[in-house]
């Protein structure tokens, strides 16, 4: 029998962070958002057409799904759980604007599912003003422009 420690511990290398990665990530964010706004109203726009043709096929009894729409806000956290959990580690928005998300304490990329509970935390916050302020705050003190979400999810955006 092997003498391990309870519970097994994960041995990452050390990764330390360069804080040039982070310089204008904040305005960079700021447009990466605005694009993924654009891909996602894409999206929005194909499902409403594909909607109104199957309206036509099914005689008007499809158009019904139009009352789902608003629903499609589940479109956004699935989308940033696909993209930043992929193997790009950044939303197309991201992509463009020279972004990626990481872990901070090993360097590697998020889990889809961290990247779920990110985004699910940003439309929280932003339904709130004054939650978003304060998000959007701690980025402005902190050096690393960490927001709260990325502290409490434990990712953090950098240059690519």
């Amino acid at each position: 029998m092997v003498n391990r420690p309870y519970p097994p511990t994960l041995n990452y290398p050390s990764y330390e962070l360069d804080t040039r990665l982070t310089e204008g990530v904040i305005s960079r964010r700021f447009w990466a958002y605005l694009i993924d706004l654009v891909v996602i109203a894409l999206w929005v726009v194909l499902i409403s057409i594909g909607i109104f043709f199957l309206g036509i096929i099914t005689l008007g009894l499809g158009w019904g799904l139009f009352f789902a729409l608003p629903l499609t806000a589940l479109i956004f956290i699935v989308y940033n759980a696909v993209t930043i959990g992929g193997s790009s580690q950044a939303t197309v928005g991201m992509r463009y604007m020279g972004l990626r998300v990481i872990n901070p304490q090993t360097g590697r990329g998020a889990s889809p599912l961290a990247a779920a509970v990110h985004a699910l935390f940003f439309y929280v916050a932003i339904s709130t003003f004054l939650l978003w302020a304060c998000d959007v705050l701690v980025g402005f003190v902190r050096d690393d422009r960490r927001f709260l979400r990325d502290l409490l999810t434990g990712m953090m955006v950098v240059r690519a």
